[in-house]
């Protein structure tokens, strides 16, 4: 079946107002109309204007058309989406009836009145687009749960064929122990449906806001906690936050810069939850005065360390 590019047809833009159909129709359809016009091809021509304008002077079935996109081959030739013929519910007359006989294949394939088994009318609805967005929450929103308001630029299709966009507030709850990268279903919240099919719905892909004690790798959070260097050798018990609260953690003797130590299940919380990861930082008291750059040097005189002993280098 061939595709038929009705806004070629009409040597318009895609993005023509419904006022530019009209005149475009109007002047095209003097210049071809059989009775009058001498140009070569005029019946068919004038045939194929008649259809295209059909569909783009009425907004619900413009607005059906242009979300074929590009569901076409040019090679293959045109096949209509598997479920279209459950798809469109248009208001008015049914898009069968009317002055429409010699219209293509492809627009009967689109638009035409179905019957249903007992010979009456069956029309068809189409449901609307879902919508997809991104948003940003804090990672304690995850541990505990909450209900925020966000606010969304939402596109939306005029009468005329125009794109504009509109601003929108909604209230999500966010469920405790969700991850970055997984969604929000907002049911019924996508796109409006055409002739009563029902909305779409609204996916919200959840990223975390920067933090700035934490980083999360899936379920798992990450804390980089400084250490005094006597702590850190000795070992000590400091208190430590948490996205969950604060915490007291026993610091093992000798640990090094780097040193990994686990907490299991205070990840984000699910039926199996992630794990804290606090790693050891050794953070150094500046010398910067008499009294502590006496001490490193007692340090550097007393202690029997070499910092690069596992580097091979005398």
């Amino acid at each position: 079946m061939e595709y038929k590019d009705y806004y070629k047809i009409m040597g318009l833009d895609r993005k023509a107002t419904q006022d530019e159909i009209k005149r475009a129709y109007r002047k095209l359809a003097r210049k071809y109309h059989p009775d009058v016009s001498k140009e070569p091809g005029a019946e068919k021509k004038f045939k194929e204007l008649g259809e295209a304008n059909e569909v783009l002077k009425d907004p619900e079935k413009r607005a059906a058309y242009d979300q074929l996109g590009s569901n076409w081959n040019a090679q293959q030739g045109f096949e209509p989406p598997p479920d279209w013929g459950s798809g469109f519910e248009f208001r008015g007359a049914p898009p069968g009836g009317g002055d429409q006989h010699g219209f293509s294949d492809f627009f009967e394939s689109l638009f035409g009145q179905a019957r249903s088994p007992g010979g009456g009318s069956r029309r068809f609805h189409m449901q609307g687009e879902d919508h997809h967005a991104r948003i940003l929450i804090d990672l304690e929103d995850s541990f505990n749960g909450a209900s925020r308001s966000i606010s969304l630029q939402m596109p939306e299709v005029t009468a005329d064929g125009h794109v504009v966009t509109r601003n929108r507030t909604l209230k999500v709850r966010i469920p405790k122990g969700i991850r970055q990268g997984q969604q929000i279903r907002l049911a019924g919240q996508g796109a409006i449906g055409m002739g009563g099919g029902k909305a779409g719905d609204l996916y919200l892909e959840v990223e975390f806001n920067p933090h700035r004690h934490y980083r999360v790798e899936g379920a798992d959070v990450y804390l980089e906690l400084p250490l005094a260097p006597w702590e850190a050798a000795l070992g000590a018990s400091v208190k430590v936050p948490t996205p969950a609260g604060t915490i007291d953690l026993k610091i093992p003797a000798n640990s090094q810069a780097g040193k990994k130590l686990r907490l299991k299940g205070r990840g984000i919380p699910a039926k199996t939850p992630g794990d804290l990861y606090v790693v050891v930082q050794i953070s150094l008291p500046p010398a910067n005065d008499d009294r502590a750059r006496a001490v490193y040097q007692r340090m550097k005189e007393e202690l029997e360390f070499d910092a690069r002993s596992t580097m091979g280098v005398a």
